[in-house]
């Protein structure tokens, strides 16, 4: 379990430009993955409500991190599709981004993800299909 976050601060990394506060869990048995992000003003659209991308992102984030760790950072992920339901807006704040290997291929794999506000309340739902490529060196 990681209870840091960014890498090098200042780096303008794309996770530390998502919002990313430290990574909840990861386990490489399971495959399950928790992210924190802060949701940001600069995030949101009209009524403070964050755009549907950065959602989206902080899922596909989690999905990609928990094959990440499953496979010991052997394989990299690439999003073949992706599906995202909205229950709720998501507005600033921090939000958690858990996700889980449904299944594990040689070359694909499945896996499903949620947003949650930190009171468990689901604001999005997404699945995808993912082509495993080896990592590169």
């Amino acid at each position: 379990m990681t209870d840091t976050a960014k890498t090098e601060p200042g780096k303008n990394t794309l996770m530390e430009t998502m919002g990313l506060v430290r990574t909840v869990s990861s386990n490489p048995d399971t495959g399950h993955t928790v992210l924190e992000f802060e949701a940001k003003t600069s995030q949101c659209h009209s009524g403070n409500i964050v755009q549907g991308g950065f959602v989206t992102g902080w899922i596909d984030a989690a999905m990609a991190q928990a094959l990440i760790a499953k496979t010991e950072a052997k394989l990299l992920p690439l999003s073949l599709d992706i599906k995202i339901a909205f229950y709720a807006a998501a507005h600033p704040g921090l939000v958690h981004a858990e996700a889980w290997i449904e299944r594990l291929g040689r070359k694909t794999a499945f896996v499903e993800g949620r947003l949650t506000k930190p009171d468990g309340t689901v604001i999005a739902k997404g699945m995808s299909t993912v082509r495993l490529v080896p990592m590169p060196s």
